[in-house]
């Protein structure tokens, strides 16, 4: 197989990864709530990403028509919606440590970063 054929599935994997070490360096500070705004930020950031690969695989699969791309765009709205819904409830109801969650979010593009240099590097 191709690398770039690899590329989502080595993403996939690698975001656990990044999500581990992230929710492990954030231990030393003695916050729970850090932690645990980590660990629900990185799986908000890890779910979206499914979503969108998901998403975009189905995109490809279809013939090229029309209403696949329209449905790919309104698909593309609902889960912003409901991406921006569950960001909502979970810093106004549920209280989550908002740095953490921002550090748990930013897992996808801690591995993208993390991708690129190391093609960049090869």
């Amino acid at each position: 197989m191709d690398q770039i054929e690899q590329l989502p599935s080595q993403l996939s994997r690698r975001n656990w990864i990044v999500l581990a070490l992230l929710l492990f360096a954030s231990l030393p500070f003695g916050n729970l709530a850090l932690s645990a705004g980590v660990l629900v930020g990185g799986l908000v950031a890890i779910g979206s990403f499914f979503w969108l690969r998901r998403s975009l695989g189905r995109l490809l699969e279809q013939p090229v028509v029309g209403g696949a791309r329209f449905r790919y765009q309104f698909g593309y709205i609902v889960r912003l919606t409901v991406l921006v819904g569950i960001l909502a409830v979970l810093v106004k109801v549920v209280k989550v440590h908002a740095v953490g969650l921002l550090i748990g979010l930013s897992v996808v593009v801690v591995n993208l970063f993390w991708i690129t240099a190391q093609r960049a590097f090869k």
